[in-house]
């Protein structure tokens, strides 16, 4: 992992993961080891656009899994926002519409900001910019139970529609984009949040990066 070479830039973690592998578990439990005070937390999955902007995979299944379906220069824009110490306006995403509500979650600037997404390691502007990478590791047919038992509580599709989007477009761009992507990590997490042992590491690592640079901080004040 990078250290930290200025006391007042935040640091930047990125994780990243197949859909379903449990990035967000282990988002949270990084947030809640490290303290919410401390982070600022961004989901790529917030920057999806409109369904009339995202492209289509094979018949008319919609490619929620291309790079193209997610507005990931906002999400730079807005990273680099919040290395300036300026808030950022992030958008709420209808995933039963698929479309942008019109609200916005605001986040405040703070000494780390943790960006998740299933892409964010994929996209070499963004890749650049974290100073962290973590890859969460998880077997594909896990990653698929996950990912029905979530679209069909959350988002009120059809076990076959889940399917069919999973063969046509989420299996072609995990292969394509995601799994690729694992190679810029610094850090892999297999089994994704049931690992404890990897995430105390990773936290206490995190940990040791901000209290450094808290000190410092404070010892230039």
């Amino acid at each position: 992992m990078v250290e930290i070479t200025h006391p007042s830039a935040p640091v930047i973690i990125g994780v990243a993961g197949g859909s379903g592998s449990g990035k967000t578990t282990v988002s949270n439990a990084i947030i809640e080891r490290i303290g919410t005070e401390y982070i600022a937390y961004v989901e790529h999955d917030a920057y999806y656009k409109d369904i009339r902007d995202i492209p289509r995979s094979h018949g008319e299944i919609i490619n929620f899994d291309h790079p193209d379906s997610l507005e990931t220069s906002l999400l730079i824009e807005h990273i680099n926002q919040l290395k300036q110490r300026q808030p950022v306006e992030i958008p709420i995403y209808d995933f039963t519409n698929y479309c942008r509500t019109g609200h916005v979650r605001v986040v405040q600037p703070q000494p780390i900001i943790l960006v998740e997404g299933i892409l964010v390691f994929a996209e070499p502007a963004l890749r650049k910019l974290f100073d962290v990478r973590i890859f969460v590791d998880t077997d594909a047919d896990i990653r698929f139970i996950r990912r029905l038992t979530r679209d069909m509580a959350e988002r009120g599709r059809s076990v076959e529609s889940v399917i069919e989007q999973y063969l046509q477009s989420v299996r072609p761009m995990h292969l394509d984009f995601v799994e690729p992507s694992k190679r810029y990590a610094n850090v892999i997490i297999p089994e994704g949040g049931r690992n404890l042992v990897a995430i105390d590491m990773v936290a206490a690592r995190i940990r040791s990066m901000l209290d450094a640079a808290l000190n410092q901080v404070a010892v230039n004040e």
